[in-house]
């Protein structure tokens, strides 16, 4: 069964076509995705993120079951400010990329990505026991809307008295937008400034609005995914399922930072990622561009004269940059940014250059 998003009939209306996205119905775009893409980096994109997961921990003993779960040192965070982490299997693959915020010196709302929710949502329940704390999954009641692009900031503080100036990337404030509680986050997918807005389901549509009449004077237009997708490729982000899974861990990904081996709690997966730190990578995490309007796709093969060396995760025409970019696995003789390599895209062989991600810096 496909789960709508509390902002289905919105979406109907403004003309979206939907996708099949991990179970849910989602618009992939409105109108075109490439003046959706050019909008998110020139002016502001609304997206409906209703798909993502959240996930809350509440207790004394919160922090301590995070530690002990996840990657990173979550005991770490300060109130108010998140973390970008991840939730790995014993043998030190990911089962998911998150976002950790912490609410309160005993709360924390954990975002998963919509097609791992249940593994997440069950692996913090099995890894939290013993702990004092208490594991809610809060998505169904949680609608998630994000505002994207340089002229987030205008838009968003023109519907909240939230001090914009004072909320750093990676943090959150409570508020109110149109009388509703509001929990809004600066961090982002897109390789611009811009805004998440964590509000109740039943009062989506009316915020959607909000924000929508707010933007009107600021170049605000609903954006799809498929835009989503390739601002977060231009700006070298990993998406699940493409350059993260639980084959990979996150050193291969270039990630391995997020990984804390200076936690006072024993984490699921740490003596195969500490063995893994210290071995030698067998694969790497490229960028890759090309010329000509061919782009590689996700699992075509790449080549090193007629030899495959890896395989595609990511690629598209950039529509900032003109031409394409990808993103790749490849041995680590072969990582160094100059190297020339090559992409069998539908039997024809393209030549292309590493580089060093992202491809775009706003």
């Amino acid at each position: 069964m496909t789960t709508k998003s509390p902002l289905h009939e919105v979406h109907s209306g403004l003309g979206a076509s939907f996708t099949d996205f991990a179970g849910w119905s989602m618009p992939v775009r409105y109108a075109s995705e490439l003046a959706e893409h050019k909008a998110v980096r020139e002016a502001a994109g609304l997206f409906d993120l209703s798909h993502m997961a959240e996930i809350e921990l509440t207790g004394p003993e919160a922090a301590r079951a995070l530690d002990h779960a996840l990657v990173g040192k979550l005991s770490a965070v300060s109130v108010g400010r998140a973390r970008y982490t991840m939730l790995c299997a014993e043998s030190g693959g990911v089962l998911d990329d998150l976002v950790v915020y912490r609410l309160a010196e005993e709360k924390y709302l954990v975002v998963a990505n919509a097609g791992n929710a249940a593994v997440v949502a069950e692996a913090l329940r099995e890894r939290a026991q013993g702990f004092d704390t208490q594991v809610t999954d809060r998505s169904a009641e949680v609608a998630l809307i994000a505002v994207q692009g340089p002229n987030s900031p205008a838009i968003v503080s023109a519907v909240c008295d939230a001090d914009l100036s004072a909320l750093k990337y990676y943090a959150s404030v409570p508020t109110t937008v149109g009388g509703h509680d509001v929990l809004l986050a600066r961090t982002g997918y897109t390789g611009e400034d811009g805004f998440e807005l964590y509000v109740d389901a039943a009062v989506a549509p009316e915020i959607w609005q909000t924000l929508t009449e707010a933007g009107q004077p600021h170049g605000l237009v609903p954006a799809g995914l498929a835009c989503r997708d390739t601002l977060r490729l231009e700006a070298g982000m990993p998406l699940y399922g493409n350059e993260l899974s639980s084959e990979l861990t996150p050193f291969e990904a270039g990630l391995g930072r997020v990984v804390k081996f200076d936690k006072d709690e024993n984490f699921v997966g740490k003596a195969a990622l500490a063995e893994r730190r210290d071995a030698e990578a067998e694969r790497v995490l490229v960028g890759l561009t090309g010329s000509g309007r061919r782009a590689p796709r996700h699992g075509y093969p790449v080549l090193d004269g007629g030899t495959v060396v890896g395989e595609i995760t990511s690629g598209a025409l950039s529509p900032t940059l003109g031409y394409p970019i990808a993103m790749a696995y490849v041995p680590p003789g072969l990582s160094d940014p100059g190297a020339k390599l090559s992409v069998d895209i539908r039997g024809r062989v393209e030549p292309v250059e590493v580089v060093a991600l992202p491809f775009y810096k706003r």
